[in-house]
């Protein structure tokens, strides 16, 4: 099994404020992991680090090469593509157009871009149903939707998304994870740190739990599903 990302020993600090304690982990390719955790336990922390956007200590490898140093738009070149928790669309934008700037900076050709667009409305049926409508007039789950049809655009090789359900209605995070888990089917590796942990654990190949910013448990998600301390905790089984 091949190793596409994997993290060394990584830490994060905000001033004297360390938010991510000399995390190590891996996610294979063609495999879903997933990071579970508490609000507030430096998973989001965590994401921007692995994209860039927070400078860190320890080591990122990703393709076997290390990242670390590179500037965030190296990284999303190299195939790495991160769904934020604010989704950041353009809002004064139609859905299309949200869509194009997704596949902006590979330069691919039109037929190609074509190509990707009818299979994000294929995965999103409701996105071609609106595909003339401004992002910003949507609702919260079908901007969720937009949100990883645009980041699907890049071809991603590592698809990051953070807290994909955050403030969704039960019925529409069901949709967000059968999209999710359609997309593993499809090879696609992902990197899923998520707060619905039920929902995480049951879609995941692998998962990692994180608290106060250091993981203090991992295994095959189906494995961690039956630990009696992450049943206790965030699956709200007793373990009796």
């Amino acid at each position: 099994m091949t190793t596409m990302l994997e993290a060394r020993d990584l830490s994060v600090s905000y001033g004297k404020l360390t938010a991510v304690k000399g995390v190590s982990f891996a996610v294979e390719e063609g495999k879903i992991a997933t990071i579970i955790g508490p609000n507030g336990a430096g998973k989001t922390t965590l994401l921007k680090a692995l994209i860039g956007q927070l400078p860190s200590s320890g080591s990122v490898v990703y393709g076997g090469a290390d990242i670390g140093n590179m500037e965030v738009e190296a990284r999303v070149e190299r195939g790495i593509v991160l769904v934020p928790e604010t989704r950041e669309l353009f809002t004064d934008l139609a859905v299309s157009d949200n869509l194009l700037l997704g596949a902006f900076t590979h330069r691919r050709k039109s037929a190609q871009v074509k190509e990707d667009t009818e299979r994000v409305y294929a995965l999103f049926p409701r996105l071609k149903e609106r595909r003339a409508q401004l992002a910003g007039t949507l609702s919260g789950g079908e901007r969720q939707m937009l949100a990883l049809g645009r980041a699907l655009m890049g071809r991603p090789k590592l698809l990051m998304l953070d807290e994909p359900s955050l403030g969704l209605a039960p019925l529409i995070v069901r949709e967000i994870f059968r999209i999710i888990a359609k997309l593993g089917e499809e090879g696609v590796t992902m990197l899923l740190v998520e707060q619905n942990a039920r929902a995480a654990l049951e879609t995941a190949d692998y998962g990692y739990v994180l608290e106060s910013g250091e993981l203090v448990h991992q295994g095959i998600a189906s494995d961690l599903m039956r630990d009696p301390k992450v049943m206790a905790t965030y699956l709200g089984k007793s373990a009796g």
